[in-house]
């Protein structure tokens, strides 16, 4: 990925990438906040939607229960939001 994912970028922006989760290099035990988004962009190898919801069962283990997924106009991205338990 062009921009290195660190906790602090994530962070900042609540927004940690499907492929981070998926491939086990997101670490969110020091997350600070209890609402997440995973963003799953387009040409991935799967369907955006199907990599998100990939990516938030990965995280079900850990206390993250998946509130909502969604794709906002044709931003080529589909976000899954999560709450912390």
């Amino acid at each position: 990925m062009p921009n290195r994912e660190t906790l602090e970028t994530i962070a900042r922006s609540r927004t940690v990438s499907a492929e981070l989760v998926l491939t086990n290099l997101a670490e969110l035990r020091a997350y600070p906040y209890r609402h997440l988004a995973i963003a799953a962009r387009r040409g991935v190898g799967q369907e955006p939607v199907t990599y998100a919801m990939m990516a938030a069962e990965t995280l079900a283990p850990y206390g993250w229960e998946l509130l909502n997924v969604a794709e906002f106009g044709s931003s080529r991205v589909v976000y899954a939001f999560l709450r912390r338990r």
